[in-house]
């Protein structure tokens, strides 16, 4: 029988030898990608290296080779993280987000950039919007819909006014957290939260915290934030809110729908090329009058692109007067997409293309 010492010592040996050899691959790396940042920097000096489409496809890749034993979501997470220390190495992005420090948009800014970015948070959606068009970020986070509340209105509004594209998005699996001073529910009069994460955790408030005020504000980490120094109040909020505020859970995974999901979207100057998994947004709008909206979106159907997405929004341009946000399989230079958007061009009131950009690793 082998000895149970030499055989871990062995192993260990195989470690340490992978390990150094991990090491020297991921220098290799790094060097390949100094030298496409060298390359491009010739080319177009004022250009940022970020190029969305490529990080895709990479992690589609990687995904889909995984031979195990890591999950396929893990061995992602890690060949983001090498990607965007690679990346910084030539500059760190700037991406704004939706602060305050430890928001859920905050976790979805980290898991599309990955932790070499630099990271600011602001407190309002269109400070971020502005903050971007100025120039002042590279890129912005900003949340867009949860597959329990729906949309959050305020992001597809801004994008009526804003020259700014969509670049990408992330999904976030969510999960909410009742975090307090207190060291029990007893000692919980006051619930504070984001108005969505309250209607997300109905049922369980309803439940456990009947007779508790509930009291909507900014963000959740700005929830978890005025808490960490009010007696009788508590938040709901994630993980990364409670350690930074130091506060109790008092429990753990309060969301009513253990699907809970929420998308975001990377707002920049520019969308992004095609990775060969795509999607496109567009505004759009119609004349009010029977069957407008069904020609607005013929093209779409003649040409057999697939709607992921609608949504209507008042215009503010005139009474009872709606806009169309929609998502749509595919790039714009798809061929099919490309007519389909070249015919939509011509019937629509308003016409805007918002992006073309990669569908979400998950």
């Amino acid at each position: 029988m082998t000895d149970p010492t030499a055989r871990l010592k062995a192993v260990r040996e195989r470690i340490d030898a992978t390990d150094a050899e991990i090491l020297r691959l991921l220098s290799e790396r790094a060097r390949c990608a100094q030298e496409v940042a060298e390359i491009k920097s010739a080319q177009a000096p004022q250009t940022h290296f970020y190029r969305p489409e490529r990080e895709a496809e990479i992690l589609r890749r990687i995904k889909a080779e995984n031979p195990g034993p890591l999950h396929d979501e893990e061995v992602a997470r890690l060949f983001r993280e090498i990607m965007s220390a690679c990346l910084a190495l030539e500059k760190p992005l700037s991406v704004a987000y939706l602060g305050p420090e430890g928001t859920f948009t905050q976790a979805a800014a980290l898991k599309h950039f990955g932790h070499s970015v630099h990271t600011l948070p602001f407190g309002a959606i269109g400070d971020i919007f502005r903050e971007v068009e100025a120039g002042s970020c590279h890129f912005g986070v900003v949340p867009v819909e949860n597959s329990t509340e729906g949309v959050v209105s305020h992001t597809l509004d801004t994008f009526m006014q804003s020259p700014l594209h969509i670049a990408g998005e992330v999904t976030l699996r969510i999960h909410h957290h009742l975090m307090s001073c207190a060291t029990s529910l007893a000692g919980v009069q006051r619930v504070y939260s984001h108005q969505q994460s309250l209607a997300q955790c109905r049922a369980w408030l309803d439940r456990h915290l009947p007779q508790a005020e509930r009291i909507p504000v900014g963000s959740n980490a700005e929830a978890a934030r005025l808490v960490a120094n009010t007696e009788g109040a508590g938040a709901v909020a994630g993980e990364a809110a409670a350690e930074l505020y130091q506060l109790n859970l008092l429990a753990n995974r309060i969301e009513d729908d253990p699907r809970n999901t929420s998308r975001f979207l990377i707002i920049g100057p520019e969308d992004a090329p095609p990775s060969g998994k795509d999607k496109t947004s567009l505004l759009l709008s119609c004349r009010n009058e029977a069957g407008g909206l069904y020609r607005l979106l013929t093209p779409m159907a003649e040409h057999a692109i697939s709607m992921t997405r609608i949504e209507s929004r008042p215009s503010r341009q005139g009474v009872w007067d709606y806009v169309f946000f929609v998502d749509l399989c595919g790039h714009r230079d798809d061929a099919q997409v490309a007519a389909a958007l070249e015919k939509l061009k011509t019937s629509a009131n308003l016409f805007k293309i918002l992006g073309s950009y990669p569908e979400a690793v998950l």
